[in-house]
């Protein structure tokens, strides 16, 4: 089960995303508060994911990332965004955020991004990355894997970070609750858009563009 924190100053984002998220079967919202009480209730209920508004009236969006930050278990976090913030959400991907999605974020692909989250990946939505925003802190977005990335589709990415796990077509289907052969579909899409022959190219190239981690041994190196 994925314990989710909801972080949003308005209480019908909070309720919208909750009821959204709790639909899925190993999903949780296990809290959804505004921006002032964010951390003390994330150190007490240790969520795995939390989705954070990037601005709230009472506490910065950023403030509260950086105390998430600094917790003993820091939580995966991903900003909650309009269009039209590029400047705060490159901020948020140098301060240690997972990602960024829209406030308006399709419901079905709400619990396919914060799986992508919880299992390591980065959630990058792409209404925003079009608008020109960095999608990785470290490489330029007019790199081809970043290019690419930008194409992809929120479920396609979801899809690819599992495909860096070594996960099947079929594991992949039961994890996100789709059909194996719209995975298929997916798949094939992702190796169409990087030019690549197999799965593999297909994760390294979105490390490149840092949609996924880097192997441990690798971090640092």
């Amino acid at each position: 089960m994925i314990r989710v924190l909801v972080v949003d100053d308005e209480a019908l984002i909070r309720k919208g995303f909750q009821h959204i998220l709790d639909a899925a079967q190993d999903i949780e919202v296990a809290a959804a508060v505004p921006g002032s009480q964010a951390v003390q209730v994330a150190q007490e209920i240790c969520p795995d994911v939390v989705l954070l508004d990037i601005r709230m009236p009472d506490v910065d969006g950023l403030t509260v990332l950086a105390g998430l930050r600094r917790l003993s278990h820091p939580p995966v976090v991903a900003m909650l965004v309009t269009i039209g913030m590029d400047e705060h959400v490159a901020t948020a991907l140098r301060s240690g955020a997972a990602g960024f999605l829209l406030k308006d974020t399709d419901p079905e692909q709400l619990p396919f991004l914060v799986r992508t989250l919880a299992a390591g990946g980065t959630v990058l939505s792409s209404k925003v990355t079009r608008t020109g925003v960095d999608v990785c802190p470290n490489a330029s977005p007019q790199e081809p894997a970043a290019r690419s990335l930008v194409r992809l589709t929120d479920r396609e990415r979801a899809v690819l970070v599992l495909i860096g796990e070594g996960l099947s077509n079929s594991d992949i289907a039961t994890r996100m609750h789709l059909s194996t052969s719209t995975v298929k579909d997916d798949v094939s899409a992702i190796l169409t858009e990087f030019k690549v022959d197999d799965r593999v190219q297909a994760s390294r190239n979105a490390e490149g563009a840092c949609l996924l981690k880097p192997p441990r041994d690798q971090e640092g190196g």
